[in-house]
Order: C-alpha cells, then sequence, then structure tokens
C-alpha cells in the first residue's frame, strides 16, 4: 500500500483509480501527503486548458500570476528535502513561464507590475541568474512604488487623523484649530444679532511628535499563501516607519523569527530579506512580539497570518487572550488581497474571535480605514469580522 501512494503522488491524481484497482481499497493519503500531492499537481500536473486550471480545480496553469501556484511553492519548504526543493523550483520556472523573464530579463523592463508574478519571483529570488537579478529587483521596486502610489499618502493622513484626535494642546495653532469642538463648545456664545460666533476659548489638536509613545506591531506570516498579503504589509509597515508619530516594529516569520525593522528604510530590502514559503509557528511569533510590548494600551498589533498553525495551537490562543487581556488592541488579518475569498483556518480564526480579538480579510485600498480605526480603537464591524 505505501508503494502505491508513492506511485499515486508520482503519477498525480490521475492515477488514482487504476492504483485502487490494484490495491482493492480506497488509497487514503495523509494530510501531509495532500498537500505534497498539490504542490506537486501545481508544477508537474497536465493542463486542461490553456492557460487555465483542470477540472478538478487543483492543477496549475501556464499563467505567471497564478495564486494557486503561489501557495504550493510555499509549501515545498515543508515537505521536502533542499536538494528536491531546488529541483522542482527549477522545474516551476521551467514549465510555468518564468524561465523566459529570468534568462531573457530585459522582459522583465516590459512587464506591468503585478502582485502574483511578484510573490513568485521572490519566492524563487535564490535561483534567479546573476545577469537578471538588478531587472528583478527593478521589477518588485514597480510593484513596491504602484502599491505606494495608491495607498501612501491615504495611510499617513489616516494616522495623523487617529493621532491628532487623541489629546488637545493649550498651543494655539490654526492649522491645528479643532473646529468641531470649538464650535460645539461655544455654541451658547453664538451672537443672534450679528449672526455670529463668538468663541470664549479655542482647542487645538496636540502636534505629532514621537513623544507619543503610540507602538505599532506587524507580524506577518510568511508562508507561501501570504505572498500578497507579505508584499502589501511589507509595503505599509514601511511607510508606517517613515512616521515619527509611530514606534514601528516589523516581524516576519515561518518557524524561525525575523526581525525586519532594521531594515524598513527600503520596502525592496525589506521584501528580499522575507523567505516566502515553509512551516508555520504563529506561537513562538507572537511571543516575540510579546516582548516588544512596553505599553499594551498604547499598542496595536496586526497578526497577518492564514492561521494554519504548525507549532502549539492552544498556546497561540492562550497568549492571544493574554496580549487582549493586557489591553493591547490585536487585530488579526486573514489576507491583505483583492483576489476573493480569503484561504485561512476558519476553526482557529472562530475560536479568536471569541476573544473579541477580530479577525477578517482587508482589501488593499481599505488599509488606511482599518489603520485609523484601530489607532483609535473603534469597532471593526465593517470589515466582514469573522
Amino acid at each position: 500500500m505505501e508503494n502505491l501512494k508513492r506511485w499515486r503522488l508520482i503519477l498525480g491524481e490521475d492515477a488514482n483509480e487504476r492504483l485502487e484497482d490494484l490495491s482493492r481499497e480506497p488509497l487514503s493519503l495523509t494530510e501531509e501527503e495532500l498537500l505534497m500531492d498539490s504542490a506537486l499537481a501545481a508544477i508537474y500536473g497536465n493542463d486542461k486548458a490553456e492557460g487555465g486550471d483542470s477540472a478538478n480545480g487543483r492543477t496549475g496553469g501556464r499563467g505567471m500570476s497564478n495564486p494557486q501556484i503561489t501557495r504550493w511553492l510555499g509549501d515545498l519548504r515543508s515537505l521536502f528535502e533542499p536538494m528536491e526543493i531546488t529541483i522542482i523550483q527549477n522545474d516551476a520556472i521551467e514549465r510555468k513561464g518564468m524561465k523566459q523573464l529570468f534568462f531573457e530579463p530585459e522582459m522583465l523592463d516590459q512587464l506591468e507590475p503585478d502582485i502574483n508574478t511578484g510573490s513568485l519571483i521572490l519566492m524563487l529570488k535564490d535561483q534567479v541568474p546573476q545577469r537578471a537579478k538588478d531587472n528583478v529587483r527593478e521589477y518588485i521596486r514597480k510593484i513596491v512604488e504602484e502599491i505606494n502610489k495608491h495607498i501612501a499618502d491615504d495611510v499617513k493622513r489616516a494616522v495623523t487623523a487617529a493621532m491628532n484626535r487623541r489629546e488637545h494642546s493649550p498651543i494655539p495653532s490654526a492649522a491645528a484649530l479643532d473646529y468641531k469642538m470649538t464650535i460645539r463648545r461655544n455654541l451658547k456664545n453664538y451672537n443672534i444679532e450679528r449672526n455670529v460666533l463668538l468663541p470664549e476659548k479655542f482647542y487645538f489638536y496636540e502636534r505629532l511628535s514621537r513623544s507619543s509613545n503610540r507602538t505599532v506591531i506587524l507580524d506577518i506570516d510568511q508562508s507561501g499563501s501570504m505572498g500578497e498579503s507579505v508584499i502589501y504589509s511589507s509595503v505599509m509597515g514601511c511607510i508606517l516607519a517613515s512616521m515619527n508619530a509611530l514606534k514601528t516594529h516589523i516581524v516576519a516569520f515561518d518557524t524561525e523569527i525575523h526581525d525586519m525593522t532594521d531594515v524598513s528604510s527600503d520596502p525592496v530590502d525589506l521584501l528580499y530579506g522575507i523567505q516566502l514559503g515553509g512551516g508555520t509557528d504563529i506561537e513562538k511569533s507572537v511571543k516575540y512580539c510579546t516582548d516588544l510590548i512596553v505599553e499594551p494600551n498604547k499598542t496595536t498589533m496586526f497578526l497577518i497570518t492564514d492561521l494554519y498553525e504548525g507549532g502549539n495551537r492552544n498556546g497561540l490562543l492562550r497568549r492571544l487572550a493574554e496580549l487582549k487581556e493586557s489591553g493591547v488592541n490585536i487585530i488579526v488579518l486573514l489576507a491583505i488581497s483583492d483576489q476573493g475569498k480569503p484561504f485561512y483556518d476558519a476553526q482557529m480564526a472562530e475560536r479568536i474571535a471569541g476573544f473579541d480579538i477580530p479577525c477578517f480579510a482587508c482589501p488593499p485600498e481599505k488599509l488606511p480605514e482599518l489603520l485609523e480605526l484601530a489607532l483609535n480603537r473603534k469597532s471593526m464591524d465593517g470589515f466582514n469580522k469573522k
């Protein structure tokens, strides 16, 4: 039976019926074997239609920006030995349209920025030929610039709005005048005859400064299924790190912890420091982030993950509950994507939501609104809470 199961993994799903005839009983693959089967099918499966998926949805097409390919490539590090991974990744480059990009690098200069293609390139960056490395970095930079173009200004405005409205200052400044509060507190001084408001006191927003001690932690799952989210959250983290009003930590994890805060000045360097794919130990990463927290009531933590925990599930739940109870504002982002329904562990999401910790997917254009709500500790119901 074990030999037949090995042949089943080699030959793919099309051979399942014939192998079961030989065994005279169903071939029951374990969860890990099913994951391995899907990873192999994504690279070696037969295409049923040009550029499309197979009828069962598990065989990848030849499109370079197929998010399914990205997910299964990311699983390789948790399923295969390093030598096997190198062979499979090289075959992925050969069979899935990446070879032309890497060996004719000038093609990258003509390619429109695409998040899924960027995820694939980052995942395969160790296989990029030397002469294509500069072109690859430039292509990643194009993606970063495209994201910045759409969200950078709005993210900064959202953070400034949230921080400005936390405390009022006795120092007069026309630019920092809180019009709404000034009008509301002085309505009793409205002169009907002259049709004018005569304020007795003006109210001003506190100027932003590093002394605000507000902390944001981005804890980013770098498993293969999170490729698009990793890119968006890394760019967002770099935007936040550039703002004096916040102290920002950027942490990436698989089964190891990688503190990326020191390279947050350049999103391309940050993304190149991330190793997409591999196992997942969320609990270990949350423990690391806990040690970064000085003032829980002034800390907002985004845990960006699909919640498929390879470590201690109960330990993860316990740590999240303790952080929430301590006053940390925790938000679990299952995906930052506009690709539709996210891929995540629904059972874990439900249990975490039971601690009053929001769990939801967020489209990229909603990130500024999300940040403002989070920093003001307001309800997240508008983000399709799970």
